[in-house]
């Protein structure tokens, strides 16, 4: 805990603020003591001033008697006269030798102590000097006041700081290593394990939230792998075991070797054409033909496909129709967009039956771009229409019809490439394939 970086920015914010105590607590002290010096001086102004009034009112007598009266008060000013020559007249300041205006002098108060004193010393028109003072300790007393409050709060700060630190790298240091213990785990193969969540939506929660979602996206991936092994195995054995059997014919018959080597080439092909489908569909789920995007129009991709295919459907006794409603555009891969289009309607063609209707339509759903293949064929049942998108999956009446299954798992991986939902919608009767683009910006 004590290595974590948690603890280390609790350390690091605390010497902040500490110091900002510190910066705080001197510029209050600062201020303090310029308004309180202000408000004395002040004061020993408007003395200073009464007693020169009093002196042009009631001449030097009076100033003396004014000054006996007010330096005897309690809690008052200090306050002296001088003659000429220096002498001292009257107050506790007469014998204080202090240059004409402002000045700070050491002087003996009553308890017989030396203090800092400031003076502001008026000379008279007769050559006489007034000399009004206040001592420094009611500012250095309030120094001390501000400085403990302020010595109170650093140390304060500095506790709550190194508690507060404590805690939070402790509260971090738990909800990391369980993130920790998870990644662990997962490595000694426990691939269920996941990163508990607390629900409070901080940034932990979050980082956990998208850890365990890349975790469950790892999963679904291993398990596709496992699946789609499974199914090489199987789907590969009876092309396999086809081929053997064609070649050891053709070793027991010279005569029809020529029909053997020839069937065997068609399984070879077909097992070749299955696997180039497996290297396509992980082609484009690694998004390398991202980078070749280009504005694609679908009306005019749409109309390329069924301009191809229109003869074939005729030769089934099938009609095959183009329907473009809202002319759209996408950014994308054409040669990809033709051929999860030309996927669609070759499923279509293949299983909606003879004298199908198969109509393509390019247009909107909304604002979002559309292409959608749809046939009154038998259809799909409801449980089976998601899993026609995984690799090597087949209906059970489609079994004795040429294919590998892989047709619909390339839609569907082109379909995520650009960004676009692929679904099958019952079309009563027959089915609709439709792909939905993302709206344009």
């Amino acid at each position: 805990m004590f290595r974590s970086t948690s603890l280390r920015l609790a350390t690091l914010y605390t010497a902040v603020f500490a110091l900002s105590v510190v910066v705080l607590g001197i510029i209050t002290l600062f201020t303090t003591r310029q308004a309180l010096s202000r408000q004395v001086e002040a004061r020993i102004g408007a003395e200073s001033a009464a007693l020169v009034q009093e002196y042009r009112s009631e001449g030097l007598q009076g100033v003396i008697d004014a000054v006996h009266e007010r330096d005897g008060a309690v809690g008052s000013l200090d306050f002296g006269l001088q003659g000429p020559q220096g002498e001292p007249l009257a107050g506790r300041l007469g014998a204080t030798r202090a240059p004409i205006g402002w000045s700070m002098e050491s002087h003996r108060d009553r308890r017989g102590d030396d203090e800092a004193i400031r003076i502001l010393t008026v000379g008279l028109p007769d050559g006489h000097k007034l000399l009004v003072g206040d001592d420094e300790e009611r500012i250095e007393a309030l120094d001390g006041v501000v400085m403990r409050g302020f010595g109170l709060a650093f140390v304060g700060v500095v506790v709550l700081g190194v508690l507060g630190g404590y805690a939070l790298s402790g509260d971090v240091h738990r909800r990391l290593a369980a993130i920790s213990g998870t990644a662990e785990a997962i490595i000694d193969g426990d691939l269920a394990r996941r990163v508990p969540v607390r629900g409070s939506d901080d940034d932990l929660d979050r980082l956990a939230l998208t850890f365990n979602r890349m975790l469950d996206r790892i999963a679904a991936l291993m398990e596709s792998l496992k699946q789609v092994s499974n199914d090489i195995a199987h789907d590969m054995r009876t092309p396999l075991t086809r081929l053997r059997q064609r070649l050891e014919a053709g070793l027991a018959a010279p005569t029809e070797q020529g029909l053997a080597l020839e069937g065997a080439l068609g399984d070879l092909d077909s097992i070749l054409d299955t696997f180039a489908a497996l290297l396509r569909i992980a082609q484009i789920e690694g998004g390398a033909r991202r980078a070749a995007f280009q504005p694609c129009d679908l009306a005019a991709l749409a109309q390329t496909v069924a301009e191809a295919f229109s003869p074939s459907a005729e030769d089934n006794h099938q009609s095959l129709s183009l329907v473009v409603e809202r002319p759209a555009s996408v950014d994308g891969d054409a040669e990809l967009l033709t051929q999860m289009l030309v996927n669609l309607v070759e499923n279509a063609l293949r299983h909606a039956g003879p004298q199908a209707r198969i109509v393509v339509t390019a247009g909107r759903v909304g604002r979002s771009p559309m292409l959608s293949v749809t046939d009154n064929g038998p259809g799909v049942p409801e449980a089976e229409r998601e899993r026609l998108f995984d690799r090597f999956y087949r209906l059970e009446r489609s079994r004795s019809t040429p294919g590998s299954g892989l047709g619909l798992a390339l839609v569907a991986a082109v379909a995520k490439l650009h960004g676009a939902d692929v679904s099958l919608i019952p079309a009563g009767p027959g089915l609709e394939a439709r792909v939905t683009f993302p709206e344009p910006a």
